[in-house]
């Protein structure tokens, strides 16, 4: 044995621990597919038929004729049928990819039996959908925030809902935790967790929750840290998201409601922040929501609409797939500002892939990591719908699971 293989093996004796909290940490993708949206419904207004429901208003209001998409976004007439085409697809065959059911702000405070009533009728509601098969692909919940004025009656909404929807329970179900100000909370929410499933005879940690940053104290702690990273690790594995409060936190930050945006400076730094505490952990980050709503005659719903899909645009721009979404009239925007995004890259994204695993020449030098991005990147745009299947094997020459080797995610079996 050489100096050099005596010098190697003891790194790895000195870097053990190092390499082992690396991996622990920061174990990379989780292998399944991101969402592009979140839908808040106000619990009291959740019935078995609101995805249809939502899917119908969504449908009147991108029209029968690609003419009003077109005009309100300023698309060229041959894209904007497009996008028309494959909106119109992805209403019929998924309106919505996630949906929560609203006990915070969307549902207010009202005396208990009230929300006891609420949490049951709610929850069996949802069971019944996932049943028949028309419930959203990823569903859940958003309770009162773990401070204390709203501590017990969080906890006794989860309670209840659980007890009745824990026979139902599927891989795509989330609780959504607003309002988080330490991470003691977060600690406070695994007690929580493993308790209920104890309680109801769920597997254990198959409870998983997001974490909503509202809150300054979220982003910067009394010790100036970011608490959002320590937060992630607190909650281990069950923690699958960080979804930013837009007014919350604006507000919190004395922000002007007039000026409190998705692109205001202070939301970029939130989730600045909160990107780099996630990234390389299989958390999720998803931005916030407008609330200008497409409603009223022709031109304010235009102007929404103009004002949503640039939001989207802006949001994907930035990496962040995921936003919340609160008025069905906003699915058309969603899913055109979201298909567009994804379409427009795919030609340079496949060439660029095809040349990488051929070892051909694209114009481009891309390097590992790179080519994991592109792949990602159209991996993505397979998931929602932008992009088929045809399309990717044509460009680039692989199939779905060699699409996701080359993002570096793992296939789940």
């Amino acid at each position: 044995m050489t100096h050099v293989d005596d010098l190697a093996g003891e790194l790895d004796r000195l870097l053990a621990a190092a390499d082992a909290e690396l991996a622990a940490l920061y174990p990379g993708d989780r292998g399944v597919r991101q969402p592009v949206h979140t839908v808040y419904v106000p619990a009291d207004r959740f019935v078995s038929g609101t995805v249809g429901e939502w899917a119908d208003q969504a449908k009147a209001a991108l029209g029968e004729a690609p003419v009003g998409l077109t005009e309100a976004l300023d698309l060229p007439p041959d894209l904007g049928a497009e996008l028309y085409e494959r909106v119109r697809a992805k209403l019929d065959r998924e309106p919505i990819e996630d949906l929560r059911i609203d006990f915070e702000d969307g549902y207010g405070t009202r005396p208990d039996e009230q929300e006891d009533a609420a949490a049951i009728d709610a929850a069996r509601a949802l069971a019944k959908t996932v049943g028949d098969g028309t419930a959203a692909p990823y569903h859940g919940l958003r309770v009162k925030s773990l401070e204390a004025p709203s501590r017990r009656r969080g906890l006794r909404t989860l309670d209840l809902f659980l007890r009745e929807f824990s026979s139902a329970l599927t891989d795509g179900f989330v609780i959504t935790l607003p309002k988080v100000t330490s991470v003691e909370q977060v600690e406070a929410m695994l007690l929580i967790l493993s308790t209920i499933e104890q309680a109801h005879n769920l597997p254990a940690e198959s409870l998983k929750f997001e974490i909503q940053i509202e809150t300054p104290q979220a982003i910067l702690g009394p010790d100036g840290s970011a608490l959002v990273a320590r937060m992630i690790h607190a909650g281990g594995g069950r923690v699958t998201g960080l979804h930013y409060g837009t007014y919350d936190y604006s507000a919190s930050l004395g922000v002007a409601a007039a000026y409190q945006s998705m692109d205001h400076p202070v939301a970029d730094h939130a989730k600045d922040v909160m990107q780099l505490a996630a990234a390389s952990t299989g958390v999720f980050v998803s931005d916030g929501s407008t609330n200008v709503l497409p409603v009223g005659d022709r031109e304010a719903v235009h102007a929404a609409w103009r004002l949503h899909f640039g939001l989207v645009r802006r949001s994907l721009a930035r990496g962040i797939y995921q936003g919340w979404d609160m008025h069905p009239a906003q699915l058309p925007t969603r899913y055109a500002a979201t298909y567009l995004f994804y379409r427009e890259g795919l030609d340079t994204a496949g060439a660029r892939l095809r040349a990488y695993v051929s070892g051909g020449n694209s114009g481009y030098l891309d390097e590992p990591a790179t080519a994991a991005a592109l792949a990602g990147y159209v991996l993505r745009g397979l998931e929602c719908g932008a992009v088929d299947p045809a399309e990717v094997d044509k460009l680039i020459g692989v199939d779905t699971a060699g699409l996701a080797k080359l993002a570096r995610r793992p296939v789940r079996s």
